[in-house]
């Protein structure tokens, strides 16, 4: 029997103003080391007595560390965090209050935070139907989402395993071109309770009118209580085209919007052909009404069994138009607090995965995250960025520099090298070796959120979810601050969540 390949090497950005120091963090060390030298100009205890603790202070809030951020980067985030509540820019209300187009008098689609500039514009999917593109005119990106069905690996021999890592990491290879338009990939897998909406559409189709009553009673009775016990996953696939990196095609289909969605509808037709050999079968690219369903559930948990009794057409919902409005996409209220968003009837709370394992791992190891809760819903996002061969070489490049300096300084000082340094090195050593045999680079984040709808089930929920991430060799790290973000990453099929490269000195 064939030995199961494992998996390793990911390896963390550095990113900060001077090594991984931030710009305040920068600045608070260059105070300190002028307090520490002005003792010493001035030939003064009096001066050293005041200069050398408030220098032990800034170097303190320089390099202290709390809950995986420095200390000076949490004072800053708990001051604007406090300055958003104490203005009342932490709660969100849309609905009626939501505001009117001075020109039309329409109420336009009024999403939370970091989505309120998103748009759900529509274009032709050259098979009939329409397509749902979600556009940021800020970033300048447009964002299809495709919903995914793939047959997994858990029961598969370790060959079949391999064969279909490998596929996917030739999908995305085809995007570590210079040429590319497309910018990011996203993976999106939600886990929620079974609305049993599937489960009521076959037994209202078979039941007969003669059924007895008491039959058709006691299986309402059945079917009540099964739902709600099963679990169901969805799995959305999002491709993000780059407005700027796609220019001249975008001109040459027409210019604006309308050219940006011809390019990208032509660009997921194209996509398709590596999709199957990657083993995933496209069930629909999402309408902008689907697409508006997918973020109006995430912010309502109650609304999933409407929509798919709506979808189904059971019985009192026929004619009813699947799908959500556009324009009632987002929440009706959402409060983001320090560590928690509150979103309609429902808390989240988001984490980010600070370190991947560090030791040889299967292709499964991420299966925990998702096992079904009957308490939660869980939602996990892994959000891709291919980089070019010249973007690539300079990253790998820099990161090998970097790595081989603090090694020689380390060497000069007399310091000994530990074997975590020692396999950064080589690690870095290993990957620009692969990225000249022809393999992509492609940068990664994995964000992931939990949901309840009773609040007292939100720590337990989240105990879980941090107990699942252990045993999958993750660290995480809970977005301080930040939830609201965080929930458009983790909870939301819209590819966010990867930050711009930031580099450093």
């Amino acid at each position: 029997m064939t030995q199961p390949i494992t998996y390793s090497g990911w390896q963390s950005e550095k990113s900060g103003y001077m090594g991984r120091l931030s710009g305040p963090g920068f600045a608070l060390v260059a105070v300190a080391c002028a307090l520490l030298l002005t003792p010493i100009n001035l030939s003064s205890w009096a001066a050293a007595a005041m200069c050398v603790p408030l220098a032990l202070l800034l170097l303190l809030l320089a390099f202290g560390r709390v809950s995986g951020l420095s200390a000076d980067e949490w004072i800053l985030l708990s001051v604007r965090h406090q300055i958003a509540v104490a203005r009342k820019q932490n709660i969100f209300f849309s609905g009626p209050f939501a505001p009117r187009s001075a020109r039309t008098g329409h109420q336009p689609m009024d999403l939370p935070g970091t989505l309120a500039r998103l748009r759900i514009l529509e274009a032709p999917d050259g098979l009939g139907g329409l397509l749902g593109v979600a556009h940021d005119p800020v970033a300048g990106t447009y964002t299809a989402v495709a919903r995914v069905s793939f047959p997994g690996l858990a029961l598969v021999d370790s060959d079949k395993q391999a064969a279909r890592v490998s596929s996917w990491a030739a999908l995305m290879r085809t995007f570590c071109t210079e040429d590319s338009p497309i910018t990011r990939l996203s993976v999106h897998q939600r886990c929620l309770p079974d609305d049993g909406a599937a489960l009521r559409s076959w037994t209202a189709q078979h039941i007969t009118a003669d059924a007895p009553a008491a039959a058709v009673s006691a299986l309402a009775d059945v079917m009540e209580g099964a739902g709600p016990a099963a679990t169901s996953r969805e799995t959305y696939l999002s491709v993000t085209l780059s407005a700027s990196r796609a220019r001249l095609a975008i001109k040459g289909a027409g210019g604006g919007q309308v050219g940006a969605a011809a390019v990208l509808v032509r660009e997921l037709h194209a996509l398709g052909g590596a999709l199957s050999t990657a083993s995933l079968q496209v069930v629909a690219w999402l309408s902008p009404r689907g697409l508006a369903q997918t973020v109006r559930t995430a912010y309502d948990p109650d609304a999933q069994v409407a929509l798919a009794n709506a979808a189904a057409q059971i019985p009192g919902w026929e004619g009813t138009e699947e799908g959500v409005d556009p324009d009632l996409a987002g929440p009706a209220a959402a409060e983001t607090g320090w560590g928690t968003y509150r979103h309609d009837g429902a808390w989240t709370v988001t984490y980010q995965v600070r370190t991947w394992p560090q030791a040889q791992v299967y292709a499964t190891f991420l299966q925990p995250l998702l096992r079904p809760r009957r308490n939660a819903r869980r939602s996990m996002s892994l959000v891709y960025e291919p980089l070019g061969p010249r973007r690539a070489r300079q990253e790998l490049a820099k990161e090998k520099s970097k790595r081989s300096s603090a090694r020689h300084l380390r060497a000069k000082t007399g310091r000994d090298e530990s074997e975590d340094e020692r396999r950064e090195v080589n690690l870095a050593r290993t990957q620009d070796v692969a990225r000249a045999s022809g393999q992509g680079v492609v940068r990664m984040t994995a964000v992931l959120s939990v949901t309840v709808t009773d609040l007292e089930e939100l720590e337990t929920a989240c105990a879980e979810m941090q107990a699942d991430a252990a045993a999958a060799g993750l660290e995480l790290r809970r977005m301080w601050g930040a939830q609201d973000v965080g929930f458009a990453a983790g909870a939301l099929p819209l590819g966010q969540g990867l930050p711009d490269r930031r580099t450093g000195f």
